[in-house]
């Protein structure tokens, strides 16, 4: 999410060319997955934008309506199985990827849960400043939500790629600051760590393979 619908059209459309060139740069079908995250981050954000139009009156109200469980759609049950295996798929280390389907599976149970969520109550939203404020009831709480964030980041720390694991480290800390903005009601800056993660995923899709399979060999003998 975003702090204005113009932020967001701006940020699908930067995030929708890095994309476009992690596309073009893949070379092996177990990227594809990784290739993908950008692509669906810049739809993410493009959505939110006619979620904004919608609640402003720019735009029919029942296709604003359609946009923000659209948008709920894709962050509560497509980025929380997405991400995981996305990142077990990349993964040439057999082991490593091994230690991540627990997590992939974990991500799933999460996003079969968060769109129970949201088949049991309506949903919706509401401008609350500088962010959207997306009304969901999740089943679980905190707990859902742990096991969010564990889907989310945990594959990320395992992985051999030093691009994605630096960016998994880093990832945390910027996450929770994030968050507290938000949950503070100042400013929703999510947009722009999505424009970053896609264009982390981008470089790590364009690296030499030769450079991937050293690091993996070199992890497995130390």
């Amino acid at each position: 999410m975003c702090y204005s619908p113009e932020a967001d059209l701006i940020a699908g459309l930067v995030v929708g060319a890095v994309a476009v060139d992690g596309f073009r740069h893949v070379e092996r079908r177990s990227d594809l997955a990784l290739a993908s995250v950008p692509a669906v981050l810049a739809a993410h954000q493009l959505i939110e934008a006619a979620a904004w139009w919608g609640l402003q009156g720019r735009i029919p109200s029942d296709v604003g309506e359609a946009a923000v469980t659209a948008y709920l759609a894709v962050a509560l049950g497509v980025v929380p199985i997405l991400v995981p295996f996305a990142v077990m798929r990349a993964e040439e280390n057999s082991r490593r990827r091994s230690a991540m389907v627990p997590f992939v599976g974990l991500g799933a149970a999460v996003s079969a849960m968060l769109f129970a969520s949201m088949l049991a109550e309506p949903v919706g939203a509401a401008i609350g400043g500088r962010y959207l404020a997306y009304d969901v009831a999740i089943i679980g709480g905190s707990i859902t939500g742990l096991g969010y964030v564990g889907a989310t980041c945990v594959p990320l720390l395992m992985s051999t790629r030093r691009v994605l694991r630096g960016f998994g480290i880093v990832n945390i800390p910027v996450a929770a600051g994030l968050s507290i903005l938000l949950a503070a009601g100042f400013i929703s800056l999510w947009c722009v760590w999505a424009a970053v993660t896609s264009v982390v995923v981008a470089v790590s899709v364009r690296r030499p393979y030769a450079l991937h399979r050293l690091s993996a060999h070199a992890t497995s003998a130390g």
